[in-house]
């Protein structure tokens, strides 16, 4: 039996398995709760980032975060196929007109919004029970952490370097919630935005305790000289 499911992130309806047993998942952060749900043998094909949240993941590569290759997922032959929106949305659109089963996962703006991928992923997958099961895993995860939050919390001030492109992380993105979980306030929470270029005047006087930067193992960076 197959399911009507529509996805409206790119308009886009699909027929999907009950039980989908052939998946691609170009993105990470789903290959990484299918596996904690106990459904990574189904995954028959995945992004190059996965395997770095994933151990001894066996699925072939193939594709990155914007491109992919299309022989190969044809070949592969999935029920479903698995992507994100924001700068992604490009490429599921490109397998949507191609007549591929693709689903686009929101992006999260909260911790929240990440718990709520998981719920929808568990649908998709007629795995519900799991899904409830991992969201209430981290829910408590969270919870014991903040109760191990210090009194003085610092202020953090937090960059992403996604290759060669450098991101400060502001109010609108999920890492905020993490930061406030992990005992922190981001000093540009207040920011709708969730990713931009910082004014390094205003970072300067905000004075941050603490400087956290996230790099990709492919574009090392020096932490010593971006402080500097």
């Amino acid at each position: 039996m197959s399911r009507k499911i529509h996805c409206e992130a790119i308009d886009h309806h699909l027929d999907l398995s009950e039980n989908p047993v052939r998946i691609i998942s170009l993105l990470p952060s789903a290959t990484e709760a299918l596996y904690h749900m106990g459904l990574i043998d189904l995954v028959v094909g995945v992004s190059e980032y996965c395997s770095r949240y994933v151990p001894e993941l066996s699925a072939p590569v193939i594709g990155q975060y914007l491109n992919c290759d299309i022989e190969q997922i044809k070949n592969l032959k999935p029920d479903l196929i698995l992507t994100t929106g924001g700068i992604q949305l490009k490429l599921a659109s490109k397998l949507a007109k191609l007549g591929l089963p693709v689903f686009v996962l929101p992006l999260p703006h909260s911790f929240h919004g990440i718990l709520e991928n998981i719920r929808i992923l568990g649908g998709l997958m007629n795995q519900l029970e799991a899904s409830r099961t991992l969201t209430s895993s981290l829910n408590t995860r969270a919870e014991s952490i903040r109760l191990k939050a210090p009194p003085n919390r610092p202020s953090v001030y937090l960059e992403l370097w996604l290759g060669k492109h450098m991101r400060a992380v502001g109010g609108g993105s999920f890492i905020q919630d993490l930061i406030q979980i992990a005992g922190g306030d981001l000093v540009f929470n207040d920011s709708s935005a969730g990713y931009f270029a910082p004014d390094f005047e205003s970072v300067a006087s905000q004075n941050p305790d603490v400087l956290l930067f996230f790099h990709e193992p492919e574009y090392l960076i020096d932490p010593s000289e971006l402080i500097n």
